[in-house]
């Protein structure tokens, strides 16, 4: 592991549920509204105690190369020195909540 290696904690909201994952790449991505997510990291260390909300997880992204995830979706990125335990966590009882979203249709006729 080389000491310049930057990871990123990503927390979002996904289907009420808060997921919080380690990324070493993110970026805006080409498709509008969406940030792009690569190279999870996932406690490799040989532990007795296995989290299971952590191997909910790496089960979940097992074969992901890349993860699109909405801009209004995501509450926090940070750039930290170590990776953490990847957790989801219910949003039930929570502050946080969807960033409220407004689509109005198109007027008929086209804008003028």
């Amino acid at each position: 592991m080389s000491a310049n290696r930057q990871i990123y904690r990503v927390i979002f909201l996904n289907q009420g549920q808060i997921y919080e994952i380690y990324v070493t790449s993110i970026y805006q991505s080409d498709l509008y509204g969406f940030i792009e997510v690569e190279e999870f990291l996932f406690g490799e260390r040989a532990q007795v105690v296995v989290d299971p909300s952590e191997e909910r997880l790496k089960s979940e992204f097992a074969g992901v190369q890349r993860s699109f995830i909405p801009m209004h979706a995501v509450i926090r990125i940070d750039e930290v020195e170590k990776e953490g335990i990847a957790k989801v966590t219910d949003a039930a009882g929570s502050n946080v909540t969807a960033f409220p979203m407004s689509f109005s249709p198109a007027p008929k006729g086209g804008r003028k």
